[in-house]
């Protein structure tokens, strides 16, 4: 009984930032349908626009600059919420909507397990498209928002087509969904979140100066890799082999699952401004 004990604990412990990302996403997304179904008033709107304890305006900032471009007047409200959700994110979080509050994550980690255990993981298998890919899709959004003045990628989002089809109905909205996950699956691993989505390419740009990094520690590392290869955004983690480092780039979606697989302690959470103590432990 205790080697079972001994096991689940084993097991929580390494999927402890997987168990609560899907608690952080589930959990939002409970409170969002409790707002708008129930009348709570935690947490009503969606995640383009929403009131946090109905009083404190959120907004997604990368609506509200297609907002900008598509030459609509914007709320103040709009303006504030937009504002707070973009000095959390860039200041303090990261790319963690990606992975700690984004609905679609769920679907992509899904069909990403499922590549997995099929098999179908296998990198001839797989389609080629450069991660610069989401950069062109956000630069499109914008362009498509001037010209056709409206917020072009809200239209078509599948973020806000699963999160709205969740609280409201899906209809016709499980199509994209379906097609997601079988692009996902089939067509390239991490397709929609690691090269497509523009969302993802907005944060990756605006959270560079973030406080909470991905850590690596060279000097405890016996290269067995299985950071790089569980990472969705394998590219940030260039230095592992190399040189102790934090994860610079803001494409890191600070899911946790390298520091989960990481048997060695060598990569792990840590505060921006700890770089140089880290630096000197490890000389």
């Amino acid at each position: 009984m205790s080697e079972e004990r001994k096991g689940v604990g084993h097991y929580l412990y390494k999927h402890r930032f997987l168990i609560l990302r899907r608690l952080s996403q589930f959990s939002i997304m409970a409170l969002y349908i409790g707002g708008n179904i129930y009348g709570w008033k935690i947490l009503r709107g969606n995640l383009s626009s929403s009131r946090l304890l109905d009083t404190v305006p959120l907004a997604d900032p990368f609506a509200v600059l297609q907002m900008f471009f598509a030459g609509a007047i914007v709320a103040t409200d709009a303006l504030i919420g937009a504002g707070l959700i973009l000095a959390f994110y860039s200041l303090i979080g990261g790319r963690a909507f990606c992975s700690w509050v984004c609905p679609v994550n769920v679907v992509t980690d899904f069909a990403n397990w499922l590549r997995v255990k099929t098999k179908i993981h296998r990198e001839e298998w797989q389609l080629r498209i450069t991660r610069k890919t989401r950069y062109i899709a956000l630069a499109l959004a914008l362009i498509l928002s001037l010209i056709l003045g409206m917020p072009a990628f809200e239209y078509v989002s599948p973020i806000s087509i699963l999160h709205r089809g969740l609280i409201f109905g899906m209809g016709l909205g499980w199509t994209m969904v379906l097609a997601l996950f079988l692009f996902d699956l089939f067509v390239i691993k991490n397709g929609w979140c690691g090269h497509v989505c523009p969302l993802g390419g907005f944060y990756s740009l605006v959270t560079r100066p973030s406080l909470i990094r991905v850590n690596y520690n060279k000097e405890r590392c016996t290269e067995c890799m299985e950071c790089v290869r569980i990472c969705p955004e394998s590219q940030v983690l260039h230095m592992v082999g190399k040189h102790s480092s934090l994860v610079k780039s803001g494409e890191c979606i600070n899911c946790g699952r390298c520091v989960e697989v990481c048997n060695d302690n060598a990569i792990y959470f840590s505060l921006r401004f700890k770089k140089e103590e880290v630096s000197h432990e490890t000389k």
